[in-house]
């Protein structure tokens, strides 16, 4: 198998209605007998190392999907017949980046037997051990030093991992960006394995990092309530958990378990936006609302309160669908009166105009909080904003982070933090960064070629921006240096389309306290990532604690990190203005 094909994913669309075969299967695929048994041990360990080769760069290690790649372990794939699963991993699917197999009939058959043994609570994470004492940055030896090797340094402004250090500044332009390159594009998704005893993040000189909870499952977004509780979405329990108070140690004084019973829930944001705790002239928050994958919740709320109260409410309905990108964050317009939502698309690239399954998708949709009527687009062309949403404190203004298409090689598309103009357009999918066409919708809408909005900050391609907040340093021990005041602090979740990966970092966005960009970033907390094959953490959510600290969420490691200031005046070189 070639290593184009070794790289994409085998099953990268798992959708068929429930009325129709897998995947528009023929007939004749129903007919088709696998010669394996189920539970035939031989056939299951063959098919587990052929997919491990072939498949799980993209699929994962236990085959638990990663992006818009669904997990194998449930969902339409569990009803379909083995001459199906057989038959798609033979077509293929050239419109969702997935070539058709060249393996032998017979080694196909094994793939899907080892597929039939995968248990539906398959865990990702669950795989290869590493050395606890690792040596970071060596890249000596094995197919991943034969990697680096022919790569070499990466051409300005874009980087990779192996550069990424707390301070190092960046900025890409949209002159910057090469030609389209998709025959070059690859899968190269993590091997998420346990933290070493060696390995903590590193943050820049006068900041300190501290372990605030571990042992968790899935933590995403993370948010700070009005109280200063703080809130988090563990998406894939369906649970939202609250912690209280901070001790000398940077740990949480108390744990709750809020909500559970929740559709992948991910947005979380308190109603009415701005109220305090209880003090003159401010009112306490009446409502609790979660974005869930399918629809907007809200739950009475008050402040202080550990676990629900009540019922829940339903605000709206969300587009949702076994594929696509499934985080839906929210946040309210100061005046009360907007509630955003996130939707990200249906696929990487599909077009609206002819799939059904994008309608309302890769947009920010508005709507009265109250009851969710008045829904309408707010700003479209957004591939997925669902991993990051906030409003300035300062000037309320919206701004995003949005996680571009893959599939046009190593430097392409930048992923990108913006603010968002109420009917803006950003080019999603024909076009990109400005007039710059994408080659697989080549001559579409030409009218939208000068209408396109370039976002405030380009980051390096892939790197799959998620959570963003603006820094309100407050009254507490541990805020920032007054440099860091209203700037923008970002997780970035890692790459999975790139040779050698980027991201797996916490960035800072500064706004020069004027509330504008000027196109840099910094990378404020690294190392993550122990070479080109294997990471151990995974940075989702960061919201500001009520101390001035930062709380960062990370489903690598299942852990939440905590970043605080030792006090002392910052020696580090301001960012420039532009």
């Amino acid at each position: 198998m070639t290593r184009m094909i070794m790289i994409m994913p085998i099953v990268v669309s798992l959708v068929a209605s429930a009325n129709s075969l897998f995947r528009d299967a023929p007939q004749s695929a129903l007919e088709l007998k696998n010669p394996f048994t189920r539970g035939d041990a031989e056939a299951i360990r063959k098919g587990n190392e052929l997919f491990n080769k072939n498949c799980a760069s993209c699929h994962g290690k236990v085959a638990q999907g990663n992006g818009l790649v669904p997990s194998l372990t449930h969902g339409p794939i569990r009803s379909a017949s083995d001459g199906e699963v057989f038959w798609f991993i033979e077509k293929g699917s050239i419109k969702d980046g997935m070539p058709p197999s060249t393996l032998p009939p017979l080694l196909r058959w094994q793939i899907v037997t080892y597929l039939r043994s995968l248990s539906p609570d398959a865990k990702k994470g669950s795989g290869a051990k590493i050395p606890e004492t690792i040596q970071f940055g060596s890249h000596s030896g094995s197919e991943d030093g034969v990697i680096l090797s022919s790569q070499g340094i990466p051409p300005p402004p874009f980087t990779d991992y192996r550069f990424e250090k707390p301070g190092q500044v960046h900025k890409i332009l949209s002159k910057d960006l090469p030609p389209p390159a998709p025959d070059t594009s690859v899968g190269n998704a993590p091997d998420v394995v346990p933290r070493p005893k060696n390995a903590w993040p590193k943050v820049p000189a006068g900041f300190l990092v501290q372990l605030f909870a571990d042992g968790l499952d899935n933590p995403r977004l993370i948010r700070t309530a009005p109280n200063g509780d703080i809130f988090l979405a563990e998406s894939s329990t369906g649970m939202i958990r609250v912690f209280r108070g901070m001790t000398k140690e940077g740990k949480p004084k108390q744990k709750a378990v809020f909500l559970t019973g929740l559709n992948q829930p991910y947005g979380i944001a308190f109603y009415p936006p701005g109220a305090k705790s209880s003090t003159k002239g401010s009112s306490d928050p009446q409502w609790i609302y979660i974005g869930s994958t399918d629809a907007v919740l809200r739950y009475p709320y008050r402040n202080g309160d550990l676990h629900v109260r009540g019922p829940a409410q339903k605000i709206a309905d969300l587009p949702h669908s076994f594929r696509g990108h499934w985080t839906r964050d929210i946040q309210f317009s100061l005046d009360g009166k907007k509630l955003f939502v996130a939707v990200g698309s249906n696929s990487n690239i599909d077009d609206p105009d002819t799939t059904p399954g994008e309608k309302d998708r890769a947009d920010i949709l508005a709507m009265d909080p109250n009851d969710g009527s008045d829904q309408r687009i707010y700003a479209s062309g957004i591939r997925n904003a669902g991993g990051g949403l906030a409003v300035n404190p300062a000037n309320g203004e919206l701004w995003c982070s949005v996680n571009e298409r893959d599939g046009l090689g190593d430097n392409l598309v930048p992923d990108y933090i913006t603010h968002v103009e109420e009917g803006g357009f950003y080019g999603w999918p024909w076009w990109y960064m400005g007039a710059n066409p994408d080659p697989r919708h080549l001559g579409k809408h030409p009218e939208l070629k000068n209408k396109v909005l370039e976002p405030d900050v380009l980051l390096q391609p892939h790197n799959a921006s998620l959570q963003l907040t603006f820094y309100t340093p407050g009254k507490g021990k541990s805020k920032f240096p007054s440099e860091f005041s209203g700037d923008i602090f970002a997780s970035q979740h890692g790459s999975w389309n790139r040779s050698i990966r980027t991201g797996y970092e916490l960035i800072r966005v500064p706004l020069h306290q004027k509330g504008k960009a000027s196109g840099e970033y910094e990378d404020f907390m690294t190392g993550f990532v122990i070479d080109n094959t294997r990471v151990w953490g995974r940075p989702v959510g960061v919201t500001v604690a009520p101390d001035g600290s930062l709380l960062v969420s990370d489903d690598g490691s299942n852990s939440i990190w905590r970043i605080s200031s030792d006090g002392a005046t910052s020696q580090r070189s301001k960012i420039r203005t532009q």
